[in-house]
């Protein structure tokens, strides 16, 4: 076995433990039977709802990276790009290895010669980011709904700051490394608030899968705080990174512990088997030609 291989392996071994470590202290807090039980009996018709609105929202991303593809120079039909998001994220939560979704497809890409290696990273890069400042913004406003919290200091000013700063720092940071993408600056924010809108709608419905009848805006508030820990590339999928966000904030919160961890198990389900159509889409033919279309009628 070479050198990058056992590199790739011990990297994916390293996320596999630190995920079992948190779900490990999870579980020495939380019952186990409770919240296999509340899994188990969660409704399957808001769960296939959840499903649907967290796809549509993947959709949405795919559109937005294809924004910034283009501006990059590398024009991807709409449907193919979609291909690739697809595959992307089946390699990002599924195979071992630091070549992950985002790597493979500007990996692909380039070979196909549809774009050099620094555009493209560029692009997904910005990607990443654009959608993790809509991420950030959205946190502080859902924290801004709600009244100060007993034992968190600074609850409000902090949740100010950070409304009012993201879209300037994003800006800024864009001015500076990603001069050439300023063009696309307000549609792909637009993009990510759609995206994001459809990640809360995706984890409303798995509160009402849940019967959960109540505290919702601390649920949710957790939720995309527990999504902007799950962006550190640490864990496997966020598994356990979420949980602890969860279990930490029940303690400030009006939330119920052994639902808040079954919820983020359905989330990561739904993430899963979303990401599963990856693994099918990836024995459709990868060709050249069918990328070329975007070109061909953008010539045309």
């Amino acid at each position: 076995m070479n050198k990058p291989k056992k590199k790739d392996i011990a990297k994916w071994v390293v996320k596999f433990l630190l995920s079992g470590t948190a779900l490990f202290f999870v579980f020495r807090m939380v019952d186990p039977h409770a919240i296999f039980q509340a899994v188990f009996s969660a409704h399957p018709l808001y769960l296939l709802l959840a499903l649907l609105a967290f796809n549509v929202s993947k959709v949405i991303s795919a559109f937005r990276l294809n924004r910034f593809y283009r501006i990059a120079g590398v024009y991807l039909t709409e449907r193919y790009n979609l291909l690739l998001y697809y595959i992307g994220m089946f390699y990002n939560l599924f195979l071992p290895g630091s070549v992950g979704g985002d790597a493979y497809k500007v990996i692909l890409l380039r070979q196909q010669r549809l774009g050099g290696t620094r555009a493209l990273f560029m692009a997904t890069l910005l990607d990443r980011i654009n959608g993790l400042a809509l991420l950030v913004l959205l946190t502080c406003g859902l924290i801004l709904l709600r009244e100060d919290v007993p034992g968190v200091p600074y609850f409000h000013p902090l949740a100010w700051a950070g409304l009012v700063l993201t879209v300037p720092a994003y800006w800024l940071l864009k001015r500076l490394a990603f001069k050439g993408f300023m063009g696309a600056l307000w549609p792909t924010l637009h993009l990510s608030l759609w995206v994001q809108l459809g990640q809360l709608a995706c984890a409303y419905l798995i509160l009402l899968a849940l019967g959960i009848s109540g505290g919702y805006l601390d649920y949710l508030i957790l939720f995309m705080a527990s999504s902007v820990v799950a962006v550190l590339p640490f864990t496997i999928g966020g598994v356990g990174a979420r949980e602890l966000v969860f279990l930490y904030g029940y303690q400030f919160l009006s939330i119920e512990e052994s639902l808040a961890v079954a919820f983020t198990f359905l989330f990561f389900s739904t993430l899963a088997l979303s990401s599963l159509l990856g693994l099918a889409l990836s024995f459709w033919p990868l060709s050249v030609s069918k990328a070329a279309l975007a070109t061909q009628h953008r010539e045309g």
